[in-house]
């Protein structure tokens, strides 16, 4: 047992190793899924977290209703020995140890959200996490989104879609041995987990059938026919768990007191105490370590050809990285002018769909602009006493005879000059949106990764031209704003309706022409023509906007920077191509990986015999 529990914890380095290098997709088979694990597989709510939970012997996973788990988690437990510290790793964070298991939660929270934010939106890239504890068995489980009927709130209409095909791009591969999760105060026959087991694995070779919520059965019930196989049999036993109830999970029980309470349930309960010993989560993590051992054992001609294969990749990587940068002037401009394009083709990716972050864009226009143009403070500029001021003060010495033309011009300027500043807030905050897209598209061009200079380059590049492309912006956008000032659409006021004075022969303080219904009825006019001017502009300043940044920023971002490059000598092109001396350790760990799988590979040659 020690011996082939030896070998299931190489398979887990193995894995681990693939990750990091990549190794878990393209074409063909990968190293990574010849290895076996177990995918978790169940409907929402149908207890999936508490299974984990209770194999690992930790409260880490987030909870909560609907969907919680929105990217799968690849989780390898390494079994250490006793007396030893736990604690977990991220792959993301591969220098962090944590010994705090709600830090962990945490962890698994910002990461999902990092990817899908804080939205019902699911992912595909999967959070890896180790946990090492000398009280858990060396295993892989990978944790993926609950499976679901309907879309809720906030959900594409194709979630349902979208997570059955996740999923089942887990659960097809022939070595994944797949958990299936059904709560058993439900009916077996219409759990989506054991639908989707039978769909990919109909002779229930790789399916162990898990039921949870046995104590949640309504009195007079139970699920012995399901244990014992009678109503739905399986190649492999069924495996009942008893989940820590909600009352548990509020007072914090940990998991090795609800572990004994569940023992407890089993031993003590007429209707499964003849079963207690094949059931609860240590007896299932005990069979899937088991079933692993089989499973290694018959893969094992199969991985060593895998890790051959991945051994030649590996040198084949090394020989790549390990490529000197060309001497000559001419082969240099060349690599520079080809990792530009690259870095051109992500930042007009980002701006046309293709990746994130151009959609904030849009949402100047559509939130930001009309927000700032409705807190304008024409309720105060129009008020009929501010009316009243403004037209005196243009009447001067001697009272308008008809209407107050000269108010009227100063009441539309006025307002009209409040535009200016929505105008030029939507010019800096596309601007600063187009700032980060840069940042991100040079962090997202793979082939500028080794060229910490040259990403340094583009990047004051970029910054220099969106500066130029801002100010022009700001130029047109207030044209516009300064263009409805200075010529007004005399037809608008031609139209208003001259209505005639509702007292025409006012007596006491209210009878002369400056009265209040006067001043206001200005008022309402000229209001009336800004809110015309204002649509004209809600329309206007985007398309302003996108002409002179977006737009430019697409054709023509390094446009002055290729011209720059093309006239500089040969050692200002050498200092461009400055390899990242992240570079240097990339190759140190290249190296280290292939020491890994040599010695994998020589390890299992050694077990797989004896």
């Amino acid at each position: 047992m020690a011996t082939m529990q030896s070998l299931i914890g190489l398979v887990n380095r193995i894995q681990r190793a693939c990750t990091v290098l990549g190794d878990h997709g393209g074409e063909g088979m990968s190293l990574w899924e010849a290895l076996p694990s177990v995918a978790v597989v169940g409907g929402q709510s149908s207890g999936k977290s508490s299974v984990l939970e209770s194999v690992v012997g930790r409260d880490f996973l987030p909870r909560g209703s609907g969907i919680v788990t929105r990217r799968p988690l690849v989780l390898q437990l390494h079994q250490t020995n006793e007396g030893q510290a736990e604690y977990a790793e991220f792959l993301h964070a591969p220098r962090k140890k944590f010994t705090d298991f709600a830090a962990v939660r945490k962890e698994i929270q910002d990461e999902t959200d990092r990817i899908t934010g804080k939205t019902k939106q699911i992912s595909n890239h999967p959070i890896h996490l180790s946990i090492y504890s000398p009280n858990v068995v060396n295993l892989t489980l990978i944790d993926l989104p609950g499976l679901t009927k309907v879309a809720v709130e906030g959900q594409p209409d194709s979630i349902v879609e979208d997570i059955e095909n996740m999923v089942r791009s887990y659960v097809e591969k022939p070595n994944c041995i797949i958990l299936a999760i059904s709560p058993a105060n439900q009916d077996i026959a219409t759990s989506d987990a054991i639908k989707l087991a039978r769909e990919v694995d109909p002779t229930c070779e790789r399916t162990f059938g898990v039921l949870t919520k046995l104590d949640l059965m309504d009195k007079g019930t139970n699920a012995v026919d399901v244990l014992e196989g009678r109503s739905y049999r399986l190649q492999h036993p069924w495996v009942g768990i008893v989940n820590r109830s909600q009352a548990d999970i509020n007072k914090n029980v940990d998991m090795m007191a609800a572990r004994r309470k569940e023992r407890e349930y089993f031993q003590t309960s007429p209707e499964y105490g003849h079963l207690a010993h094949k059931m609860g989560a240590e007896y299932l993590a005990k069979l899937l370590s088991k079933h692993l051992e089989n499973v290694i054992r018959q893969r094992i001609p199969s991985i060593i050809s895998l890790i051959n294969k991945t051994i030649d990749e590996l040198n084949a990587e090394l020989d790549r990285i390990g490529r000197p940068i060309a001497v000559d002037s001419g082969a240099q401009l060349y690599t520079i002018l080809e990792l530009c394009r690259a870095f051109d083709r992500v930042f007009k990716e980002h701006l046309d769909g293709g990746r994130p972050g151009g959609d904030r864009i849009y949402g100047v226009f559509d939130h930001q602009l009309p927000a700032a143009l409705k807190k304008l403070p024409f309720d105060r500029h129009l008020s009929t006493k501010n009316v009243q001021r403004v037209v005196s003060e243009a009447d001067g010495y001697q009272p308008h005879l008809i209407a107050p033309e000269q108010g009227y011009r100063r009441l539309i300027d006025g307002s009209i000059g409040f535009f200016k500043g929505p105008a030029e807030a939507s010019v800096d905050a596309v601007h600063h949106v187009l700032k980060e897209l840069v940042r991100k598209s040079i962090a997202e061009t793979e082939e500028l990764k080794r060229f910490p200079t040259l990403q340094s380059d583009i990047a004051a590049a970029a910054t220099e031209a969106l500066e130029r492309f801002r100010e022009d912006s700001r130029k047109t956008v207030l044209r516009l704003v300064d263009m409805e000032s200075s010529y007004l659409t005399v037809e608008f006021f031609r139209k208003l309706h001259l209505e005639p004075e509702k007292n025409p022969n006012p007596t006491g303080p209210n009878a002369d022409r400056y009265a209040d219904n006067h001043f206001r009825r200005i008022g309402s006019n000229v209001s009336a023509y800004i809110n015309m001017v204002c649509d004209t502009l809600k329309n206007s300043i985007p398309k302003a906007v996108v002409y002179c940044q977006v737009r430019e920023a697409k054709r023509s971002l390094l446009s002055h920077f290729y011209a720059q490059v093309g006239r500089r000598e040969k050692e200002r092109l050498s200092a461009m191509l400055d390899e990242d001396p992240a570079l240097m350790e990339r190759r140190a760990t290249i190296a280290k990986r292939l020491e890994l799988y040599k010695s994998a590979r020589d390890e299992i040659d050694s077990v797989a015999w004896k």
